[in-house]
Parts: structure tokens; sequence; C-alpha cells
């Protein structure tokens, strides 16, 4: 038996080669008793809690970190052979590659659970975090390709080349690149201002700069569609949004609404202090108003003008113009009833009669 175990075979004895397997076959084993009763009872316990942070770090160990623990025990088990040194640098490299890629492969999906946290935290609800986790696609792809490009360069270092010279050209070319595509980079930036800032989200009614009013609909990379009041679509760049006074309706918590009233100069005195409070009460009975002030505001060329202000809960238009519509309606029957007449453009003239005898 010993004999056979000294036994030599490709440089290494019969013996070695046992121990070899006999380390990767063990190793195996505790890796999979893991997968199998540890791992699995973390995803049962995973599974009943909230928060998803535990099963990412599950994911990320059963997708990453375990095929890298069992590439690390096929190396020990190889590192204990005497290779050739072809055959040792060909696996050095192989293992090199492939922990690379599962390391690229666990911060990528790391940075996707970390922006969908964040469009969930800052979402109001699920609808609008549905609506923003499909626009982080762009985002991610721009992440992931600049994580790979990086990855790469990496590589190529961890396996001897000389990667100056690479970056030297990477760097020549990503000047070149922003030379030529400065438009569409300012525009790929704007997006991730839109994106991180959000002065505005799909759905929102916007006025931008007094130019163009309307409802988002789409908030791409490069450009962003708005549906304008008159129905065509407005396709504008992401820089212009940007770099516009946006006036955005949706997120307005009230809107103030000033008006103003004026009635003949032949009303009287009693009945001019009694407006203020008559037109207060009228809005003061609406629901999700606050009167603000009213008062005998002017002298007009033909009428007594007075001016109130109140406010409107909510940013709905359609609410703020029923709501004025039941004020006008109110105020015109209280004044009919109180004998108060509105003004109109008129003009009296009176005559003198002179005698010319």
């Amino acid at each position: 038996m010993k004999e056979f175990l000294n036994q030599t075979y490709f440089g290494n004895t019969v013996e070695s080669y046992a121990i070899a397997l006999g380390i990767f076959i063990l190793g195996a084993i505790i890796l999979t008793i893991f997968k199998k009763i540890v791992l699995s009872r973390l995803k049962k316990w995973s599974e009943k809690t909230e928060t998803k942070l535990d099963d990412l770090l599950i994911k990320g160990m059963e997708k990453s970190i375990l095929p890298v623990l069992y590439l690390s025990v096929f190396y020990v088990a190889v590192d204990y052979l005497s290779l050739p040194a072809g055959v040792e640098k060909g696996i050095g490299i192989g293992a090199v590659i492939l922990i690379t890629f599962f390391v690229i492969r666990l911060i990528t999906s790391t940075l996707r659970y970390s922006l969908s946290a964040y469009v969930k935290r800052k979402s109001p609800g699920e609808e609008d975090a549905d609506r923003r986790l499909r626009q982080i696609n762009g985002i991610t792809l721009i992440f992931n390709f600049i994580i790979w490009v990086v990855g790469f360069v990496f590589l190529l270092d961890n396996l001897g080349f000389e990667i100056s010279a690479v970056i030297a050209g990477l760097g020549i070319g990503g000047i070149a690149i922003a030379l030529a595509a400065q438009a569409i980079l300012g525009d790929l930036f704007s997006y991730f201002v839109i994106f991180f800032d959000r002065p505005f989200e799909i759905g929102d009614f916007v006025n931008l700069g007094g130019e163009f009013v309307g409802t988002i609909e789409y908030i791409g990379i490069k450009t962003t569609r708005i549906r304008s009041l008159s129905g065509e679509q407005i396709v504008a760049s992401n820089t212009d949004l940007t770099n516009s006074r946006v006036r955005n309706f949706k997120r307005m918590e009230r809107r103030r609404v000033v008006f103003k009233l004026g009635v003949v100069y032949q009303t009287t005195a009693e009945q001019l202090e009694e407006i203020p409070k008559i037109v207060r009460e009228i809005i003061e009975s609406k629901e999700d108003t606050v009167f603000d002030r009213g008062h005998f505001a002017a002298y007009g060329d033909f009428s007594l003008n007075f001016e109130f202000v109140y406010f409107v809960i909510g940013p709905d238009y359609v609410k703020y113009m029923d709501t004025q519509q039941k004020i006008n309606m109110e105020i015109y029957r209280t004044f009919e009833n109180k004998g108060i007449e509105f003004a109109y453009p008129t003009q009296t003239l009176f005559v003198s009669k002179e005698n010319n005898s």
C-alpha cells in the first residue's frame, strides 16, 4: 500500500493526489452542509422579517460568496500539488477571472438594492415607488457599465498586463467622447439631478418657464415628455428642464385666490360695512377654504371696490373653480336679497339749465 501511495504520476505522488482530493471533498461537504442547513434556515428566518436587507445578504451569499468559497477550496486543493508552470498559471488566471466576476456581480446587485431602497423610502406610495423603480433601470445600466469597465481594468492589472496604456487610452477616449457628446452628457447629468433632487415626477402638472404647461408623462435619460393642455406631446431635453424655472402645481398645498367686487355708488354706508362680513361668512361656510382678508379697497370710476383673499386647500384646479363658483353664486343671491347692486360701467350726466334772458 505504501509503495502504491509513493508512486509518482506527473510529478506528484498518489498520496499527494489523495490529500488534494480529500481537501476538496471535505471543503465541498462543509460548504454543502452550510448551504443546506445554515443558509436554508437563514432564508426561512428572512422571509418572516419585514426588512429586505437580510434577503439581499442571503441572496448575495448564495449567488456570489458561496461560489467564491467553492473556488477557494478547489484552489487550495490544487495548490497542494506540484503542477507545471503553464497549468498553474492557467488555474490562477481562471481563479482571478471567476472571483472578479462574482465580486462585480455582488457589487452591482448591492447597488441596485441600494437604489431601490432609496426610491421606496422617498416615494409617498406604492404606485409612485413602482413608477420610479422603472426609472432607475437607466441609472443602473450606466453604473453597471462603469463598474464592469473598472473591474475589467482591475482584472488586466492582476493578470500582469501593463494597464497604464489602457488607462491613458480610456482617458483620451473619454475626453474625445465628452467633447463629441457634450449635449448628451449634459442631459445625462441632468437626468441624475431630476432623479435624486426630484423637482418633478411623472404625473405632476408643471409650468416650465411660462412657456410650456402640461403633465409630465415620461422622464428618460436624455429627454422628458410633457402632455400639454391642448393635447400634443412636448419633448424637452433634461438640460432645458433643469435650467428652467419649474412651477409644480401638484405640490401646491393650498391655492391663494384673490377676487374683487364692485358695487354702485348708491350703496348705503351700512350696506358697505356689511359686505365684508357677508362675503367672509360665505367663504368660511365652504369646505376646505381658509378666509384671509376682505376690505373696502378703493373708489373706482364707477364703483366702490372690495378685495377679498382666501385659500383653497389642495392643488386640484377643478376643486378651486367649483369652490369659486359656489362662492360667486351665493354672493349674487345674498346681494340680490339685500338689495345691494353690482356696479357696471356707467356715466351720469348732470345738466344745468341757465337763464339766458
